[in-house]
């Protein structure tokens, strides 16, 4: 319990910041909505007039902006971003550290297994990313609902960053596996950051070029899309047990290759 406080207080201050950055990032993106409502289906036609390329880096896609969901749509595409980015850099961290800090003698004279070393650093992380979510939630929520008129999508909004929450989760353990691997918070980081952006990238090509749609379950950023979780069918199950299934793989990396130095398990 004392090694999942002393993790919690490690990472507070940055999760302070990236807290203060999603507010920021919710409250600056939905004031810019005040200026294109009034344009209405014009600004629609203006979007659907762009290269499809843009429309893809936009995340414009078949969103109505001329409505406070549709715009949160687009803007929950970078928050997606922002949250996988926090995620993978927690989790590529809060593993290796101990290197970097040189503080692996904390816990080598702790009377604990390093499976419990990792759970309770796994839990931190957790409690972490939870709390980037709330935060996320309660602003999105409540900035939301003041430029719709007073109507509340809050339940739209719980589903969407119910979604990103799985998708926090799959490159927080994405970060842990390879940090495992490696003990290496430098190389681990540029790894799974690589990655990410990647994936990234594949889901903006996928909206580009319908061709290679086949491609979209290589990429976890097209398994909650705005589109498809607001006003679509809500969470696919085929998407949903992908994720499981990544979480789970990642997981068990983690566990099997977590190491600190010649600590006794």
């Amino acid at each position: 319990m004392n090694l999942f406080f002393r993790e919690l207080k490690a990472n507070r201050k940055s999760l302070i910041l990236w807290c203060i950055g999603i507010l920021l990032m919710v409250a600056g993106g939905m004031s810019k909505f005040g200026g294109v409502s009034s344009s209405g289906q014009s600004m629609n036609e203006l979007m659907e007039s762009m290269p499809k390329a843009l429309q893809a880096i936009m995340g414009t896609g078949s969103l109505d902006i001329s409505t406070a969901g549709g715009y949160y749509g687009i803007l929950f595409l970078y928050l997606m971003v922002m949250g996988a980015i926090h995620a993978s850099m927690l989790g590529s961290t809060i593993v290796s550290k101990e290197e970097r800090d040189k503080t692996v003698e904390f816990l080598l004279v702790k009377p604990i297994s390093r499976n419990k070393v990792i759970t309770w650093k796994l839990i931190a992380a957790l409690v972490n990313v939870l709390i980037f979510n709330i935060v996320t939630f309660i602003s999105s929520a409540t900035v939301v609902e003041y430029y719709n008129d007073g109507i509340s999508l809050h339940g739209d909004i719980a589903l969407l960053l119910a979604g990103m929450f799985i998708l926090q989760l799959i490159f927080l353990f994405l970060g842990t596996a390879i940090a495992s691997a490696t003990m290496n918070p430098k190389a681990a980081g540029s790894v799974s950051t690589a990655i990410l952006m990647g994936t990234f990238l594949l889901s903006i090509i996928i909206d580009i070029s319908s061709s290679i749609d086949f491609l979209k379950y290589l990429t976890p950023f097209k398994y909650f899309e705005a589109k498809q979780v607001m006003f679509g069918e809500g969470l696919d199950v085929v998407f949903l047990i992908l994720s499981a299934s990544f979480i789970f793989i990642f997981l068990f990396v983690t566990y099997k290759l977590y190491k600190v130095k010649d600590m006794a398990v």
